[in-house]
């Protein structure tokens, strides 16, 4: 019995160490072979920025992920305040079919976005909005509100409503009660509906493949667009880079809103 008490916890701490490498391990190959001047990913590494500076000098790359940089913000814009205000009503009002309006917003989660991105190039010709930047957009923003609405829903419920009466009764006006008392109560799901928003537009690619015109891409779009015609290392430079200010940026949210919790 005492065995097995001693044991289950170095089993557990081998488990979990597995996971990481699996989860990690590709990402660390790919961010060492970004540094690899060896074309054909020779060992030993020969270290070098070569393909850095590569990459500094690919107009195609830059400028597809320029157009992932700016959709994807402005994507993260406009759900999160969509999201936001829907979260709201949703939490403060009661109305018929309330029930089936919040259960309609997960299916567009769960249908692949090969159907919805088929879906949309129809539609979207159907009414007139076309193909560019603005109906890759479109797309993206409608991907990402349910997850918006979800994680933001998902953080008022821990909300107390009658801090928000307190705060009326006070003779705090509408604006006041919202912005001094209710948003700073969700800021942190703010934050964490804007970050999953702007991964889902950042990484989206049946829908950007969908909606692009020619000569305008995303980085996903070109990404593949350069393997299907010859690999370079250059992806694995523009990749690192990602990878690492995201990651960064995870973790100092994170660590800011302490979503791990107390050590």
């Amino acid at each position: 019995m005492t065995r097995r008490r001693i044991s289950l916890p170095a089993i557990g701490r081998v488990y979990l160490g597995l996971v990481l490498a699996f989860l990690y391990l590709p990402i660390l190959v790919m961010a060492a072979m970004s540094f690899n001047s060896s074309k054909l990913y020779r060992l030993p590494i020969d270290w070098s920025t070569q393909w850095y500076v590569a990459l500094a000098g690919n107009d195609k790359l830059i400028a597809a992920g320029t157009n992932s940089l700016i959709i994807a913000v402005v994507t993260t814009i406009i759900a999160t305040a969509l999201g936001t205000a829907v979260s709201l009503v949703f939490f403060r009002y009661r109305f018929r079919g309330k029930a089936v309006m919040q259960l309609l917003l997960f299916p567009p989660i769960t249908i692949p976005w090969l159907i919805i991105g088929t879906a949309m190039l129809i539609f979207f010709f159907w009414v007139g909005i076309g193909r560019g930047l603005h109906a890759m957009i479109l797309g993206h923003v409608a991907l990402a509100l349910p997850y918006v609405i979800v994680v933001v829903t998902a953080r008022l419920h821990s909300f107390d409503p009658t801090l928000e009466e307190a705060a009326r009764s006070l003779g705090a006006k509408a604006w006041q009660v919202s912005w001094r008392v209710t948003f700073p109560w969700i800021a942190p799901g703010l934050f964490a509906a804007a970050l999953f928003a702007f991964a889902v537009s950042f990484d989206q690619f049946v829908i950007s493949y969908f909606l692009a015109v020619p000569g305008v891409s995303t980085l996903p779009v070109e990404i593949y667009t350069s393997i299907r015609k010859g690999f370079t290392p250059e992806i694995n430079a523009i990749s690192t880079i990602i990878i690492t200010f995201s990651m960064a940026l995870l973790l100092g949210v994170a660590r800011f809103y302490r979503f791990g919790g107390e050590r």
